[in-house]
């Protein structure tokens, strides 16, 4: 039997006290968020009671309470034995909060309950939705608002912020007595908690110099000292002292001159007093047009100095080339949450590929009860959704994040009758949205993003005798006939799912009603069945499907050819049919032959969607992507299998300097786990760009590590080539944990001293975690 230890009860003194400490706290990160005094702040830092809803029989109550650190959530629980972390959640984690019934948990089990009351909390992470119903209006409604007020404004605060947060936010945790001092003991408690070790002696060698009192314990101003000596960046002080005088003032001439020399801007001039208006935290420096030290922190660590490009986080390319020429950020089996054979189907897939930049999405309609067509993974274990519900998902977040067009993607397993109700839910519930006739009478190639902004498009099947979707030689008359079965699910590579297949005697043609047939506009399945003949052209609006081998094999063997069809035609790729684990497979072969609807599985983190979302986020995280000149050109020769002389951009060289970490995570939460981080660059690009180098492993530091390593890569093709850079706890025994990693186009590099903000493995931002860069391109001779 486990003993446990009791704690000393305190006095009723002790108690007062170490409330009013705690409300202190609390108001103090409650004025660096910029809410001091506000009213949903202190309902939350109080707590309420909230309904905890999971079924239409599980709906229990709990207590809720925001923690004094204001950015963490303590839950009750009445499960036994459970550890105290598991009880809190980081505001974080959190992605959105939805008012009402907007989750599928609430749609299904909370309908008894007045929208008013409902709430729920989504989570960035595969975590599961919170579904929690309030006891009034008013609670519900301090909940919603001060959840959103805490993300927006945790979101506004500059890095410094963030780390100043955070630190403290440690401080407090290693105060084990609470007593706002820290011991020796708490103070090597402290350094395990923000990811570095340190031997005894240095640990002591610290403490001492910061125990000015000499009483055994840091507080106060000595704590004060203590965050500085921990906090401080000798690798950015150097760079500082060259540019700055005896005073410690960088003027704005050398402020112009640092950012011409070293960070290569060309619009120096105009940027160095906007940065010191922007960034210098020192009144009387910034009344005298320079920056200090800390200003040249927070210009460093903002948007102006991270290594990706900030004009490329706006569209900033040309949006009015034909669809065809663009790179489409596009989700297969979109409706899964998980595998491929037994996971659940949800729109909240849906709802979070459109949020992360997707623009086409896949729909996998079979007929259901009561005359209402299901999505899921047919002959599998997978759980249906309904079509409308899909339908509804797809209205209300098309346009969040993106305003250009989105595709539905449909496989059609549907008898006639559902067919038709399919076409009708996407007519009544979609509406304008809906492109239902030509874009400005456009019949002879595709219109562009721009001209189809807010409007959402059908690829499917149509009809024969339907000759030109786009409007032309059709015949009205026909209701019914028989097209050839895209049937993808058919391919899984599965004893169980061949079984099924067997047993319901698949055919290989299915009758399509003319109602769905008209949804479909300017994206028209059919089977590929071979590079046009010029002298027989197939019409722009037709689009094939191919699985991955099928593209990669035309792209091995016929790659100017595939670029050639690329140009005029739109082309699907999708993931094998052994990929029942949803993994997926490297987009980057596909796009460099022109290819544009490169499906992934959204819901499978990893190299290759870390890649994927690299790509897409340029150009403004639109979903679009212009393809190079080269990919466009009806004259173009260009081979990525086989590069010969021609005009697809000049070589480059890339000198690469990884210089340090700061505040990475730890992966394993043990009190003891430090990690041992070492970094990886990768070059993903056409065959001969492709590269990897690493640094050494620094041991026991995940706080700030210091590499100060210089690697130079060549570039062939650098308007197709992406750089990836991964962060590792290195393990001699087993496979290296995942800490952090960052993605760009290299043509989205900004040169100079830069900072990189780490992604997760599900592609979300860390608050701090960082690496500190040196990058240099140079031409190639």
């Amino acid at each position: 039997m486990q003993c446990f230890r009791r704690q000393p009860k305190r006095s009723v003194s002790q108690e007062n006290i170490l409330r009013e400490q705690s409300r202190r706290v609390a108001a103090l990160n409650g004025i660096r968020l910029g809410l001091k005094d506000d009213k949903d702040l202190k309902f939350l830092l109080k707590g309420s009671q909230l309904l905890k809803v999971k079924s239409s029989s599980w709906r229990k109550e709990r207590f809720y309470k925001l923690q004094e650190d204001c950015k963490t959530i303590w839950q009750e629980s009445k499960k036994m034995l459970r550890s105290p972390e598991s009880q809190i959640f980081s505001i974080e984690d959190i992605r959105d909060v939805r008012s009402g019934h907007k989750t599928e948990g609430m749609e299904k089990y909370a309908k008894d309950v007045p929208e008013y009351r409902c709430f729920s909390i989504i989570f960035k992470d595969q975590r599961k939705n919170l579904d929690l119903i309030a006891s009034s209006e008013d609670d519900a409604n301090h909940w919603i608002s001060g959840l959103g007020k805490i993300i927006a404004h945790s979101n506004s605060m500059n890095q410094k912020q963030k780390l100043q947060h955070w630190i403290h936010t440690c401080l407090r945790k290693a105060d084990k007595n609470k007593d706002n001092k820290m011991s020796l003991k708490e103070l090597k408690n402290f350094l395990k908690e923000v990811n570095i070790e340190v031997d005894d002696y240095h640990a002591k060698k610290i403490f001492q110099h910061c125990d000015k009192s000499k009483t055994e314990a840091l507080e106060d101003d000595e704590i004060e000292e203590f965050y500085k000596i921990l906090t401080e960046r000798k690798e950015i002080d150097k760079i500082f002292q060259k540019y700055s005088d005896a005073e410690g003032f960088m003027s704005c001439q050398n402020l112009v001159r640092f950012l011409y020399e070293m960070q290569q801007e060309e619009d120096a001039v105009v940027a160095a007093p906007a940065l010191i208006q922007r960034y210098e935290p020192n009144e009387r420096a910034k009344r005298g047009n320079a920056m200090t030290k800390d200003g040249f922190l927070m210009y460093l660590l903002s948007d102006d100095g991270n290594i990706f490009n900030p004009s490329h986080r706006k569209v900033y390319q040309d949006m009015t080339q034909p669809l065809s020429h663009y790179l489409v950020s596009s989700s297969h089996n979109t409706y899964l949450m998980e595998d491929q054979l037994t996971g659940p189907s949800s729109t909240e897939a849906y709802i979070r590929a459109l949020t992360k930049g997707c623009r086409c999405v896949e729909l996998d309609c079979w007929d259901g009860p009561n005359s209402e067509p299901v999505i899921y993974h047919g002959y599998t274990l997978t759980s249906k959704i309904l079509f409308s519900d899909v339908i509804k998902a797809i209205k209300n977040y098309a346009f969040k994040t993106s305003p250009y067009p989105v595709i539905i993607s449909l496989e059609n397993h549907c008898s006639v009758d559902q067919q038709k109700v399919m076409a009708q839910h996407m007519t009544t519930i979609l509406q304008d949205m809906l492109l239902v006739a030509p874009v400005d009478g456009n019949k002879s190639q595709f219109p562009s993003p721009e001209q189809l902004k807010g409007k959402i498009l059908v690829k499917g099947k149509k009809l024969s005798r339907q000759e030109d979707p786009t409007g032309t030689n059709g015949n009205n008359n026909l209701e019914a006939e028989d097209v050839s079965d895209e049937d993808e699910a058919a391919e899984i590579e599965d004893e169980s799912v061949k079984t099924e297949i067997q047993q319901k005697g698949k055919s290989d043609t299915l009758k399509l009603a003319k109602e769905l047939s008209d949804t479909v506009v300017y994206c028209k399945s059919v089977h590929f069945n071979g590079f046009e003949d010029p002298s027989h052209p197939r019409a722009f609006y037709e689009m094939s499907s191919f699985t991955e081998s099928k593209a990669l094999k035309l792209a091995q063997e016929s790659g100017t050819s595939f670029i050639h069809h690329n140009i005029r035609h739109l082309s699907r790729i999708y993931p094998a049919g052994w990929r029942t684990d949803s993994s997926n497979y490297n987009p980057v072969d596909l796009w460099n032959v022109g290819c544009q609807i490169v499906a992934l599985n959204f819901q499978t983190g990893g190299t290759e969607m870390d890649v994927y979302q690299g790509r897409f986020q340029d150009n403004g995280f639109s979903g679009y992507v212009l393809k190079p000149e080269f990919l466009r050109d009806e004259q173009t020769k260009f081979n990525p299998k086989s590069i010969t002389e021609g005009t697809w951009g000049t070589k480059k060289k890339l000198l690469l300097k990884i210089i340090s970490g700061q505040q990475l995570p730890k992966v394993n939460k043990s009190k003891n786990s430090i990690v041992d981080p070492k970094v990886t660059i990768e070059i993903h690009g056409v065959q001969q760009d492709n590269n990897k180098k690493q640094t050494k492993v620094i041991e026991n530091n995940g706080f700030n590590p210091k590499w100060d390593e210089e690697f130079t890569f060549d570039i062939e093709i650098p308007a197709l080539a992406l750089v990836r850079f991964v962060v590792e706890d290195f393990d001699m025994s087993t496979k290296n944990d995942f800490i952090g990693q960052y993605t760009l186009p290299f043509t989205s590099l900004k040169q100079g001293y830069r900072h990189i903000h780490l992604l997760t493995k599900n592609g979300d931002p860390y608050s701090s975690s960082t690496l500190f860069v040196y990058i240099n391109i140079q031409d190639c001779d």
